[in-house]
């Protein structure tokens, strides 16, 4: 691929993916968190369930592998989704996509804990810089009391969870098949809890239509699209090392959109927690032990 073309599509991905912070904080003052959150991928889901229908890709066959791919759309999409746009009530967007990214930092933890996988020292050391990217990043004004600082972390939790079901299950699925479907079980789970647990608000204006239909085409259809488009034309494990550009984008969408602050030491904070991120997901030739993005 042509390297301005492979900079502008990275760019772009992980530019959506970030901005998703800010413009769903916005949302926020018209639709109740978990209605907007649930009518993002409802929507998104939809869309891509027929496209993928339409273009004739794999299904699963049989309810175990359906059962799996709601299993997926309960971390990926209501668990880490749903934690994200609560935590946008109490704690900023940047702050918000700060925490949430720290799901590479996590994949690493719980696969040696709980999968037996092994790491290198590298990718440790990617984790320790984490660690002490988010006690700096702490120190801003984040409070650590605030509900949205345990739900930040908690979107990180279900998201390096839902990474290493895919890590185990994902070869048996087609991807676009099991992005549309989770995205969609996803929306439908969090439609429910909205409904049942919510006090649920919807404020139909123009601004609030276009906010909705950015979130579900834009920054998931869309988004998702040039993702995987990256992923089947370049070396997946060099894409994914650009993943840790998505939080930078959320603070400064969140700093733009939002006129949040920008505290020094949620920068430098920030800053150890994207070059923790990279060592983790660094690229290295080698077989069993190999990075996890």
């Amino acid at each position: 691929m042509n390297k301005t073309l492979f900079v502008i599509l990275l760019a772009a991905t992980t530019g959506l993916m970030g901005s998703s912070f800010a413009v769903g904080k916005l949302g926020l003052e018209f639709v109740s968190p978990l209605m907007l959150v649930a009518l993002r991928f409802t929507i998104a889901g939809i869309l891509m369930t027929l496209a993928v229908r339409m273009i004739r890709r794999p299904h699963p066959q049989g309810l175990k592998e359906w059962a799996k791919i709601m299993l997926v759309g309960s971390l990926q999409t209501a668990g880490v989704m749903g934690c994200i746009f609560l935590s946008l009530r109490t704690i900023t967007a940047g702050e918000s996509s700060i925490l949430t990214f720290t799901n590479p930092l996590l994949v690493v933890v719980f696969g040696t804990l709980f999968m037996g996988v092994k790491y290198r020292r590298l990718q440790w050391m990617g984790v320790i810089l984490g660690i002490v990217g988010v006690f700096i990043t702490l120190g801003a004004s984040l409070d650590i009391k605030q509900p949205g600082f345990l739900l930040g972390l908690m979107s990180a939790v279900f998201w390096a969870s839902s990474t290493l079901v895919m890590k185990k299950w994902g070869k048996r699925f087609d991807t676009w098949v099991m992005t549309a479907y989770q995205m969609l079980f996803g929306g439908m789970i969090l439609l429910l809890i909205s409904i049942l647990f919510e006090d649920v608000k919807v404020n139909i204006t123009s601004t609030s239509i276009m906010i909705i239909l950015w979130l579900a085409i834009m920054a998931s259809v869309v988004q998702f699209a040039i993702w995987f488009y990256l992923l089947q034309n370049e070396d997946p494990a060099k894409v994914s090392s650009f993943l840790f550009l998505a939080p930078l984008f959320g603070v400064l969408t969140g700093w733009i959109l939002l006129n949040e602050q920008l505290h020094i030491s949620t920068l430098m904070g920030g800053s150890i927690i994207l070059a923790g991120i990279y060592l983790v997901n660094k690229p290295q030739h080698m077989g069993a032990g190999s990075s996890v993005s």
